[in-house]
């Protein structure tokens, strides 16, 4: 059984650094594409970041690049997303995505499995 369990989320003020991790368990880590996606209240899941299979290639949304970054540690089976000078606008849930075939996708649908979330306050 395939598991994402996020963590790092919290309370912070503007300007200040997160990282966010994501557990993946159940399958071989390196066979997953995997992303990060945010959800802000009375808002659409917007995609944040994608690593393909075995971390060969990442990628961040327009909308947080300079400031976001994605990485993949394949001995922890995890995915990080490092957010940097955070803004109150970054208030929202994280969410870890996995897609089974290996790639990163800015839909949310084309994915098979998530995490629960974790969440993300900034404060001005």
């Amino acid at each position: 059984q395939v598991q994402l369990v996020e963590s790092g989320g919290g309370l912070v003020q503007a300007g200040y650094s997160l990282r966010l991790s994501c557990v993946v368990s159940g399958r071989t880590f390196n066979t997953f594409g995997l992303a990060w996606f945010r959800q802000a209240p009375g808002k659409e899941r917007e995609f944040v970041g994608g690593i393909s299979r075995g971390a060969f290639r990442t990628y961040i949304s327009d909308s947080v690049k300079g400031r976001f970054t994605i990485s993949g540690d394949i001995a922890k089976s995890t995915v990080y997303l490092q957010l940097n000078s955070l803004k109150p606008e970054d208030t929202a849930i994280y969410f870890c995505a996995a897609d089974a075939q290996g790639y990163y996708y800015s839909v949310s649908s084309e994915y098979d499995y998530w995490g629960q979330g974790t969440q993300v306050t900034v404060s001005s």
